[in-house]
């Protein structure tokens, strides 16, 4: 059976259905000059049931280039806040990084299409809302190596480049990246809401994403309990793997955590070429927070942060109880 084309992607937002205080609701902002695809993902495109023949179409790069949208998407930022490098940010979000909708395919599978370097968007702060094509290069490649090797990942449908040019450490490229998970939630996105005191919001996410992403565990009084313990499995098992290959992150923080597990936020990582315990493959981690080493110890401080942002839903000895199931997981599976 052919694919689909893009007029006849079948697009949702579940996430644009929450409150308002969910999100920020705005298109991405064009490049100024005409977008180009660079490369695009044949086996994320199946994901999606899109024939690849699309690819060719100039459409194809306006679409995921930020200057056109598909009938359906609804595009929106997404807020959380986060612990960065262990102290708390009030208000984070999608500074450069848009949700275009959800793509559903014939199995009744749905993945989020995110658009990176999409632009400013009321969470920006100081940034400029743009990528480089250095650092989504960086990112997609490595979606597809971790895809390879088996680890948990969010993936990587194409990568659209301009000729705008963007200021970093010097002059670069701009480019747009599409990044496709079941989810983009993140640890952050509970921690949010927690502390503004929005507990009817912890709970109606809390609601949502066991709803969307584990429905298994039910409507039981203790679905909240058992969502957080296999939030525990899932990270634990996804930091074993990473340490297993030789992979650092290098910015563990809770905003780039994924409720699902999954490897996610492809920034400054590294892997090693030569085993070093003590490896730090961001710069800017001057004391070593993030260095390989750390990350099982990071991992479960991490779900330390998630417990709190769940006291509202969860008893504090169930919390407890997940927490110290982190370490034998990590170990069985390293």
């Amino acid at each position: 059976m052919a694919g689909r084309t893009l007029e006849t992607l079948s697009f949702d937002n579940t996430y644009a259905r929450l409150p308002q205080a969910f999100y920020a609701r705005l298109n991405p902002t064009p490049f100024s000059a005409p977008p180009r695809l660079i490369h695009a993902n044949r086996s994320a495109a199946e994901l999606i049931d899109l024939d690849p023949s699309q690819f060719a179409r100039p459409e194809f790069a306006e679409v995921f280039g930020g200057s056109a949208l598909a009938s359906g998407m609804e595009p929106l930022a997404m807020l959380y806040s986060g612990h960065q490098f262990g102290v708390y940010v009030p208000q984070l979000g999608d500074g450069r990084a848009i949700l275009l909708g959800e793509a559903k395919n014939e199995q009744g599978q749905r993945w989020d299409l995110h658009l990176k370097g999409a632009g400013m968007t009321p969470f920006s702060r100081d940034g400029d809302g743009r990528a480089v094509l250095r650092s989504t290069i960086r990112e997609y490649l490595c979606c597809a190596a971790m895809q390879g090797l088996g680890i948990p990942t969010t993936q990587a449908l194409c990568l659209v480049g301009s000729d705008d040019t963007v200021y970093r450490e010097q002059v670069e490229t701009g480019a747009m990246l599409v990044r496709m998970a079941p989810c983009h939630v993140r640890f952050g996105s509970f921690e949010v809401f927690y502390y503004r005191k929005q507990h009817e919001h912890l709970k109606t996410l809390a609601d949502y994403v066991i709803g969307q992403h584990f429905p298994h565990l039910g409507d039981v009084e203790e679905r909240y309990a058992n969502f957080f313990a296999e939030v525990v499995e899932r990270t634990a098992r996804l930091i074993a793997q990473w340490q297993a290959v030789g992979w650092a992150h290098g910015v563990m923080n809770t905003d780039n955590m994924s409720i699902l597990g999954l490897t996610m936020d492809y920034g400054p990582y590294g892997f090693m070429d030569d085993y070093d315990a003590g490896f730090i493959c961001n710069h800017s981690d001057h004391n070593g927070r993030y260095a390989f080493n750390q990350q099982p110890y990071i991992g479960l401080w991490n779900l330390s942060c998630l417990a709190q942002a769940l006291l509202p839903l969860v008893e504090k000895d169930a919390l407890k109880a997940g927490l110290e199931t982190y370490q034998p997981l990590f170990d069985r599976e390293y």
